[in-house]
């Protein structure tokens, strides 16, 4: 029987098939969700969107770090078999096993790699909202100035790092992470210019931030003056940690719909507007109204999880 021969070498492949399940059933042994131990709901930390994403690209990463070994020496493994039990030794077929191999090294190493610069653009994105996270709870501390910010707080199709409300008006804060370009010398090369429509970093432009902020901007205010019936003033700003701005639309004064700073010391740029708009009354309906959206999104997020 020809095709017992083809059959029999699978006996080798059982053990790096048990590797690779295990490799899969452990995927997320280091994945921990914190609850809490009153009502059992999901505990949401500052930037826990990006630190979701980042640690479903850590088992992307594990997947293909521990299988990449196992399913590339699969095919050599499995050609060695061929030699026990083959009558006759074909150099053609010996030569697709060392084809399917190298095939597969170099799709993992594509993959790994990827996974590599996602983990690092990842990381960086979550240190930036951390940092604008934890100046933005500067501002909530003190009880004589009544402010309240609500991280990851849901739009319709995506998150917006940070709304928060003051006297002085309401702020979508989003931030973004971008890796410094290095200069001849080797130096970070950081300043970025602004404009009206584009942010031109040493290199590249960018629109789509812009249009991201804006777009979250007037999806908030409109929002509000649905849900909560008012109308209040909706600002955009744009936090680029660690770059020198070079604004120039700083001329347009007020006329500006999106703010680009660096965020060093974003609670006092914050504060510099003294002009309140909002009273107290009004600063709760708000609160009210952004906080029954956060808490029922939040519950549909953990009925999603608890399902699972």
């Amino acid at each position: 029987m020809a095709w017992l021969e083809y059959v029999l070498p699978l006996i080798f492949l059982a053990p790096l098939g048990a590797a690779a399940l295990v490799a899969i059933t452990l995927r997320d042994v280091q994945t921990v969700g914190l609850r809490s131990p009153h009502d059992n709901e999901p505990i949401r930390e500052i930037a826990q969107v990006h630190r979701d994403r980042l640690e479903k690209a850590r088992v992307v990463f594990f997947l293909d770090a521990t299988l990449a070994p196992t399913l590339t020496l699969m095919p050599l493994v499995y050609g060695m078999g061929r030699m026990l039990f083959a009558e006759r030794q074909s150099w053609l077929e010996w030569s697709l096993y060392g084809v399917f191999s190298t095939l597969l090294a170099m799709l993992f190493c594509f993959l790994i790699l990827r996974d590599v610069q996602r983990l690092r653009r990842l990381t960086r994105s979550l240190a930036c909202e951390l940092a604008v996270g934890q100046a933005l709870d500067h501002l909530i501390r003190p009880v004589a100035r009544p402010y309240f910010v609500f991280h990851d707080f849901p739009a319709n199709s995506y998150c917006i790092d940070n709304v928060l409300i003051t006297p002085q008006g309401v702020f979508v804060i989003q931030t973004a992470a971008r890796e410094f370009p290095l200069d001849f010398e080797g130096r970070p090369n950081n300043t970025v210019s602004v404009e009206q429509e584009r942010l031109r970093f040493p290199g590249w432009q960018e629109r789509q931030i812009l249009r991201q902020v804006r777009l979250s901007t007037v999806w908030l205010r409109h929002w509000l003056t649905r849900h909560a019936q008012l109308t209040v003033p909706v600002c955009g700003i744009l936090v680029l940690p660690g770059w020198q701005i070079d604004d120039e639309t700083a001329h347009l004064g007020a006329t500006r719909d999106v703010r680009v700073v660096d965020g060093f010391d974003l609670a006092a740029q914050l504060e510099a507007t003294t002009e309140e708009v909002i009273d107290d009354a009004q600063r709760q309906r708000l609160v009210e109204a952004l906080d029954a959206r956060n808490q029922r999104f939040a519950h549909q997020r953990s009925s999603r999880s608890a399902t699972r």
